[in-house]
């Protein structure tokens, strides 16, 4: 489990920590302690997870197309 405050984290990085602890909960070998601690690191990076596709979401809505589908700008998005 990484030291690195889960805000700092991007979403690839974000993403790979969580499989870890969803495995290491998975397996059921670690003490209760140790399985509140992943579970309360577990739903923090879910959150950011969550917040970051979100943004990327957002992201796309906020592209806007020609008639022939190509991208010709950014229609402006409350929150970007």
């Amino acid at each position: 489990m990484s030291d690195t405050p889960v805000s700092e984290l991007s979403f690839e990085q974000a993403m790979a920590e969580l499989e870890q602890v969803v495995g290491k909960l998975e397996r059921g070998d670690v003490a209760l302690e140790e399985s509140i601690k992943l579970y309360e690191r577990g739903a923090e990076l879910k959150k950011r997870c969550e917040a970051k596709l979100k943004e990327a979401e957002e992201k796309v809505a906020a592209i806007t197309l020609d008639r022939e589908g190509n991208p010709e700008g950014l229609k402006p998005v409350e929150g970007l």
